[in-house]
């Protein structure tokens, strides 16, 4: 296409993103049809994980599961939300493959919204419809396992996931995890019963590197500890209504506890995170506090999807089905924009230039682009290429003749 109007648009064929370039421009086109399951929307995304690990064989991959309330309280024709903690609207959980040598994100591998009407997962078999989180920790590493990806992966959760019954089964399952614990969980440490944060009072902490925490320069500090966990585990449920606490006993486990605490530059402790994992030993301990740090890419993610031109919360679909659909298409564009930010062709920066330009937004001195600025970018140079498809550039610049001889006969 040669036309003015096509201006940067020969970008798209940059090697490298022209694959998923059509992924999204395909999945945006079908996910109205019925046909376009979660399953299937979902394989691109997976066929990039494939190739990222075909490109770092070796490379320890960080799967990272969170969860995320998406909140419509002024849409009434949505009637199939559901109470999600202390809110109400759709639970979204999402696993991100990050890639552990550099922390960059890669793809999302399992996308589930739950609803009062079931849960639309792109996991098959998904999860059942009173199914509880922390039950379905271990069919999604089991789900990743049956991708095939090969290489080293470590599923990366926080604190919610700090429960004894849940790592005596996935290190049975032959998975390794890194969780966030809570300071008062108790542990057998050198012959004597005490909690993380007692452990940690005793450990000696040495600095590794400076970090970003929470908009400011920071140092992070870690130390690690053998520790055993040998009690009984409890499991929390509702029955009819009604809390239940049930016993459920197993064998020791013997974890690592590493110990990150970020700190100012006056010594002023920021964050402090107790994690527990299984990770070998020659993943050292400075490492592991990386990882755990790194596990905020998801909480990006959220963000990119609630905002940056997605608007995940206005979404008007009435059902929680389409808005499932509609989130994995979000996501392959989520992964593309990710692509494109450190992609070194020439063609890319030309692209990257477009979209910020689509997006509207301004970028501070010296920065190219961000990603919620190609990101909604994005979602403007699709809608775009729809119009080009249903419309000729010359009925498009009889619109615009249009428009202006509408705009001077108004101010006449």
């Amino acid at each position: 296409m040669s036309d003015p109007l096509a201006a940067g648009v020969h970008a798209l064929a940059v090697p490298g993103l022209a694959d998923g370039f059509a992924a999204v421009i395909g999945a945006h086109r079908f996910f109205y049809n019925d046909s376009a399951t979660l399953p299937r929307l979902i394989e691109p995304l997976h066929q990039l994980a494939h190739q990222w690990r075909r490109q770092v064989p070796d490379t320890w991959g960080l799967v990272v599961h969170d969860w995320s309330l998406l909140s419509y309280p002024t849409h009434q024709r949505k009637t199939d939300q559901v109470k999600v903690n202390n809110g109400r609207g759709y639970e979204l959980t999402t696993v991100l493959l990050v890639e552990g040598s550099a922390g960059q994100p890669v793809a999302p591998l399992e996308v589930r919204l739950r609803s009062a009407a079931g849960v639309f997962s792109t996991r098959m078999p998904g999860p059942g419809k009173k199914a509880f989180r922390i039950d379905e920790v271990l069919p999604s590493m089991q789900a990743v396992a049956g991708l095939g990806l090969g290489g080293p992966l470590v599923h990366v959760i926080d604190r919610e996931a700090d429960a004894l019954a849940p790592y005596r089964a996935w290190q049975a399952a032959g998975q390794h995890f890194l969780v966030r614990a809570k300071a008062g969980r108790k542990v057998r440490w050198q012959g004597e019963d005490l909690s993380l944060a007692d452990v940690a009072g005793r450990l000696s902490f040495r600095r590794c590197r400076e970090v970003t925490y929470r908009g400011q320069q920071a140092v992070q500090h870690v130390a690690e500890a053998e520790v055993v966990l040998d009690r009984p585990a409890w499991r929390h449920r509702r029955r009819g209504g009604r809390p239940v606490n049930e016993r459920v006993p197993g064998p020791p486990i013997t974890l690592r506890l590493v110990v990150s605490r970020v700190c100012d530059a006056g010594g002023r402790t920021l964050a402090v995170w107790y994690l527990l994992t299984n990770l070998p030993a020659e993943v050292d301990t400075a490492t592991v506090g990386l990882w755990y740090y790194w596990r905020w890419r998801i909480e990006s993610l959220f963000k990119l999807l609630k905002g940056a031109g997605q608007q995940v919360e206005h979404w008007k679909q009435p059902r929680g089905e389409a808005i499932a659909k509609r989130l994995v298409v979000a996501a392959m564009a989520c992964a593309l924009v990710w692509r494109l930010e450190r992609h070194p062709a020439a063609e890319a920066a030309d692209l990257r230039r477009l979209l910020v330009r689509l997006s509207g937004r301004q970028m501070r001195w010296g920065r190219e682009a961000t990603a919620p600025a190609l990101l909604a970018g994005l979602w403007v140079l699709l809608a775009m290429l729809a119009v080009l498809e249903e419309h000729s550039v010359e009925e498009l610049r009889r619109f615009k003749k249009l428009v202006l001889d509408t705009a001077e006969d108004d101010s006449g």
